[in-house]
């Protein structure tokens, strides 16, 4: 009898902590079927985040460093600039990444630091309690937004891919979903892409994955799974926004200044692919 379904060998035989329809134990689980599929297992060291995913290393069975609230990017740095075979991602939610680690993020991704950020966008802070996060949509409610986010009083959602897209450094950035079958299926081929980009030496890469939090969005699982196809994707548009192989037939290419970058020690990364994305409503 042939197996045709079984644990990933990067994921430990552990119960997870999550939520009832968190989209974490999805998210690893996708993670860890590509580290074992790519064959990286033995060189692979991941760097997780504080926040709901920061017993990730009680769960990848890969080296795993802890880095402090938002420095993911900046540790993953670190350990890729002194270990160059490893394969190095870093782990990270929206309150950790796109606000108290804005700055690092902004800069590995300058820098076409050859890490691989695996971004879960939840639309809050997820386990200090559902405040307002950078993703916080116009009107929705939170901890810190009873009455619902306001542009004028808190700023629009924050779009993290079409904000690193501009570096010549990015290599591939795709935004995901985990609402789905298919949406699954195709969030681990985007992280795949996402680890082959690093592994060719391509620059910096970053998978944002937009994922469900039934506790803190005060919804049912097939709910959040719902309004995550008919609300937030609506704001954060789902699809491929930069590819390092897009650059070779864009005729915006050049315009872009991709050809004449030096992201890192590898020279230039592709030039961003056009993208559209709707406006809050």
């Amino acid at each position: 009898m042939s197996l045709v379904f079984s644990r990933p060998r990067s994921l430990k035989p552990a119960i997870f902590h999550y939520c009832p329809g968190c989209g974490h134990s999805i998210i690893h689980r996708l993670t860890a079927e590509v580290i074992d599929e790519l064959g990286i297992r033995e060189r692979t060291i991941g760097v997780p985040p504080a926040g709901c995913a920061v017993l990730a290393y009680f769960y990848f069975d890969v080296d795993m460093t802890e880095a402090p609230h938002g420095r993911g990017a900046a540790v993953a740095t670190g350990i890729k600039r002194l270990q160059p075979d490893r394969i190095v991602f870093s782990y990270q939610g929206d309150g950790d990444l796109a606000a108290i680690g804005t700055a690092e993020t902004i800069h590995a991704a300058n820098r076409g630091e050859r890490v691989t950020t695996i971004f879960v966008n939840n639309a809050c802070y997820g386990m200090t309690g559902g405040q307002m996060a950078p993703t916080t949509l116009l009107g929705m409610h939170s901890t810190t937004t009873p009455g619902g986010r306001s542009a004028l009083a808190h700023g629009s959602p924050i779009q993290i891919c079409e904000l690193l897209k501009v570096f010549d450094g990015v290599a591939y950035l795709e935004r995901t979903a985990v609402d789905s079958p298919k949406n699954i299926l195709r969030t681990k081929k985007a992280i795949r892409r996402a680890f082959q980009a690093q592994m060719e030496d391509r620059g910096f890469s970053l998978v944002e994955i937009l994922s469900p939090c039934p506790t803190n969005w005060k919804k049912s699982p097939i709910e959040s799974m719902r309004w995550i196809g008919q609300v937030m994707s609506k704001h954060f548009p789902l699809g491929v926004v930069k590819d390092f192989e897009s650059a070779t037939t864009s005729p915006d290419a050049g315009a872009a200044g991709g050809a004449g970058g030096s992201p890192g020690p590898s020279g230039p990364a592709a030039a961003p692919a056009a993208s559209e994305s709707d406006d809050a409503a």
